[in-house]
């Protein structure tokens, strides 16, 4: 592994707590693990409307709608501190979104149509998000749920098992 990924690796490690496999796998080919860095650098906190809590919830219904279950043990972590037993229950999908802000029952559904294949997105979902969000807000919702989606792609395609 080149020096410069041992070094960053072991900066992503002390930061999370964990020894981050997928991170270990893409040492293989510096060019992946560099790129994947990056992304994982530019994540989106804390933006406007876009508070912790509701990224958060963004990143869990990307994990739970692609089934995976690493990214749900990493983008779960703290949720006991932003949300119930039941807004958790609903984010994966067992119960209606009924207990969450209007702003956030749309992102959630935006989280959740963003990973489907083929992307599920009709006009009339379009102009409900064009109406609620700003082109800015939805460049970061889109680039946070693919992040996650980028993410349980290679993860699973690695064979990484939960952490």
């Amino acid at each position: 592994m080149p020096f410069y990924l041992r070094w960053g690796l072991r900066i992503a490690q002390r930061r999370s707590g964990t020894e981050l496999l997928p991170a270990q796998l893409l040492a293989w080919y510096p060019r992946a693990a560099v790129g994947s860095a990056v992304l994982e650098s530019l994540i989106a906190h804390d933006d406007g409307r876009f508070t912790e809590r509701t990224l958060k919830l963004v990143r869990m219904a990307v994990s739970f709608a692609v089934s995976c279950p690493f990214c749900v043990g990493m983008n779960s972590e703290g949720w006991e501190k932003l949300m119930s037993d039941d807004e958790r229950i609903a984010i994966q999908g067992l119960a209606p979104l009924d207990g969450f802000e209007p702003l956030e029952r749309l992102a959630i559904e935006f989280a959740r149509r963003a990973s489907e294949t083929p992307l599920a997105f009709t006009p009339e979902f379009g102009a409900e998000l064009t109406a609620t969000f700003s082109e800015r807000e939805l460049v970061v919702l889109a680039t946070t749920a693919a992040q996650v989606n980028y993410w349980a792609r290679v993860i699973q395609s690695l064979g990484c098992p939960p952490e």
